[in-house]
C-alpha cells in the first residue's frame, strides 16, 4: 500500500473508517465523509428492494440528518474504480464541486482523488 503523496491524517482516518464499514458489514462499499466541524460518518452499501443507496449516498444523507452543513472530504473504498454521477452529485449538494473524494480499493490504498 504505497502511496507517492503521503496523504493528510484526517484524510487516511476517513479512508480507514470507510474501509472498516466494508469489512464489518460484508457490503460491496464503505464510505465516510467529513463534515465542516470534522465530525464523521460511516456507511456501507444499503440493498433494500425499496431503498437501495451507495455507501457514500448513505454516508452523506446521515450527515444532513446529523446537523452538517457542509463536506470538508469523502472516502469510498470499493473493488470499483470509478464513482457513479448520482455519488458525485450527492457529494456536491452537501459539499460542492470542490470536495475531495479520496476513492481507495478494499486494501486501503489509494486509487485517484477526485473532485465531487
Amino acid at each position: 500500500m504505497s502511496e507517492a503523496v503521503p496523504l493528510d491524517p484526517e484524510d487516511r482516518k476517513i479512508i480507514t473508517l470507510a474501509r472498516s464499514a466494508r469489512a464489518r458489514n460484508g457490503v460491496p462499499e464503505g464510505a465516510a465523509v467529513r463534515d465542516e466541524t470534522g465530525r464523521t460518518y460511516v456507511a456501507g452499501t444499503v440493498a433494500l428492494p425499496s431503498l437501495p443507496l451507495s455507501a457514500l449516498r448513505t454516508a452523506v444523507a446521515m450527515a444532513v440528518a446529523s446537523g452538517a452543513k457542509s463536506l470538508e472530504a469523502a472516502a469510498v473504498v470499493s473493488e470499483a474504480g470509478d464513482l457513479p454521477e448520482e455519488d458525485r452529485a450527492a457529494v456536491r449538494d452537501l459539499g460542492g464541486a470542490g470536495t475531495p473524494v479520496l476513492l481507495a480499493g478494499p486494501d486501503g490504498g489509494l486509487r485517484t482523488t477526485i473532485q465531487a
